[in-house]
C-alpha cells in the first residue's frame, strides 16, 4: 500500500495504522532485526507476490527445532517501502571474507540485498563473533577465541568488504558485546585497554555503535572511552540489562556516536532468556500477550524524543521477539510517539 499523501489531514495516522513509518520524523529510522519473516504476510508483505516461493527451512534453538518460513530476498523491496533501516544479523555469525580473503556465503547473500537498494535504504551490519566475542564455542565447548579484538581481521574481512560492497547505504555497524559471567569477565580497567588498543587500531569510521551485555561495563570510565573514539552506545532492551531509561540515564543521555547517531535495538523482554523468548513468539505474526513489556514502549519513546531535541538521528531495531511481531511493536511505538508530539504541539 502506498504512503497516505500529506496534503491530507490524519495521513501519519494512516501511515502507521498501514505499517509505513518512513515519514514519522526525518530523523527517526524505525527499523526491524531481520526480514523476510511469512508471518509479517498481510502486514508488510504483499501474500499473492510469493505464493508458491516461500521456502521452509529448520531452525535450532537450544534443545528444540522449529521450522520457519522465509520469502524470497526480493522481498527486501517491500520491506524498505515500510521501514527505512533494515540490521542484518547473519554477518554477526561469519565474516565476509574468509582467512584467504574469498568472499563468505554471507558476502554473497548481502550482495543479493545490495542489488535490491535503492535511495536512501539504509542497512545495519552487526559485526562479526568472530571478532568481539572473548570466547567463542569450539568443538562444543566455549574456548577463548584467537581472533578477539583482531584490527587486521576486523578491517580486511569485515570492514573493507562491507564499505566496498554497501557503500553509502551502510549506516551503521554494531559490535554486540556478549554477557560475561563473573568467572570469566575482564576488569573493567582491562576492558577499556582492550577497546582502546582496538579502536586506535582500525580506520576512524563515524558509524560504530557497541552494544554492551554486561550490566557490570555500564559505567563512567566506559562511556567516557565510547566519547573518545566516537562509538555509539546502543541501547538494549534484552534479558539480563537494566529498562533502557536507565541505559540512558547511565551514560549521561549522551549515548550517540560521532555521527550523530542513536541505536535502540529492542530484542526480549527483560529476564526472559532468548530459548524461551523465540519460542513463544514463533511464528512471528502477532503480538503474544503478557510478553510486550510497557515500559520498553514508554522508554523507547522518551529516548526518541530527547534524541530528536538533541539533534540526534534516532535509529529503533525491533526484534520479534520483544513481543511475538515486530511490525506491530513498531506500530505501537510510533503511535505512541505521535500522541507524545500531540501533547507538547497540539496544533500539530
Amino acid at each position: 500500500m502506498k504512503p497516505s499523501s500529506s496534503d491530507s489531514p490524519g495521513w501519519k495516522e494512516r501511515d502507521i495504522e498501514n505499517f509505513q513509518f518512513r515519514r514519522i520524523h526525518p530523523s527517526l529510522f524505525m527499523g526491524t532485526a531481520s526480514d523476510r519473516y511469512s508471518g509479517w504476510v498481510g502486514q508488510i508483505y504483499t501474500r499473492e507476490l510469493y505464493e508458491g516461493r516461500i521456502r521452509a527451512r529448520t531452525h535450532r534453538v537450544g534443545p528444540n527445532s522449529f521450522r520457519e518460513e522465509v520469502l524470497p530476498v526480493e522481498s527486501v523491496d517491500e520491506y524498505f517501502q515500510h521501514f527505512g533501516v533494515l540490521e542484518i544479523d547473519y554477518t554477526f555469525y561469519d565474516t565476509l571474507l574468509c582467512a584467504r580473503g574469498n568472499p563468505t556465503a554471507t558476502h554473497r547473500i548481502l550482495g543479493e540485498y545490495r542489488q535490491r537498494l535503492s535511495g536512501e535504504d539504509a542497512l545495519v551490519l552487526k559485526v562479526p563473533r568472530l571478532i568481539f566475542a572473548r570466547k567463542i564455542m569450539q568443538a562444543g565447548k566455549l574456548l577463548p577465541n584467537p581472533l578477539y579484538l583482531d584490527p587486521e581481521a576486523f578491517v580486511r574481512r569485515f570492514y573493507e568488504p562491507a564499505c566496498r560492497l554497501l557503500g553509502n547505504h551502510l549506516r551503521g555497524m554494531v559490535f554486540e558485546q556478549e554477557y560475561q559471567r563473573a568467572s570469566d569477565r575482564a576488569s573493567v580497567d582491562r576492558f577499556i585497554e582492550e577497546l582502546d588498543n582496538f579502536f586506535r587500531s582500525i580506520p576512524r569510521d563515524d558509524r560504530y555503535h557497541i552494544e554492551v551485555r554486561t550490566p557490570r561495563y555500564l559505567v563512567s570510565p566506559v562511556f567516557s572511552l565510547f566519547l573518545t573514539h566516537g562509538i555509539g552506545q546502543v541501547l538494549s532492551h534484552w534479558t539480563w540489562l537494566p529498562p533502557l531509561s536507565k541505559q540512558w540515564d547511565l551514560s549521561g543521555r549522551r549515548g550517540s556516536n560521532r555521527g550523530g547517531q542513536v541505536v535502540l535495538r529492542l530484542m526480549t523482554p527483560r529476564g526472559m532468556r532468548y530459548e524461551q523468548a523465540y519460542a513463544r513468539a514463533q511464528p512471528f505474526d502477532k503480538l503474544v500477550p503478557g510478553m510486550l513489556q510497557p515500559d520498553m514502549i514508554e522508554d523507547t519513546v522518551r529516548i526518541i524524543r530527547d534524541g530528536l531535541d538533541r539533534g540526534l538521528r534516532v535509529h529503533v531495531i525491533v526484534n520479534n521477539r520483544a513481543g511475538g511481531n515486530a511490525p506491530r511493536i513498531a506500530r505501537r511505538i510510533a503511535r505512541l510517539f505521535l500522541v507524545r508530539e500531540k501533547e507538547r504541539t497540539p496544533e500539530a
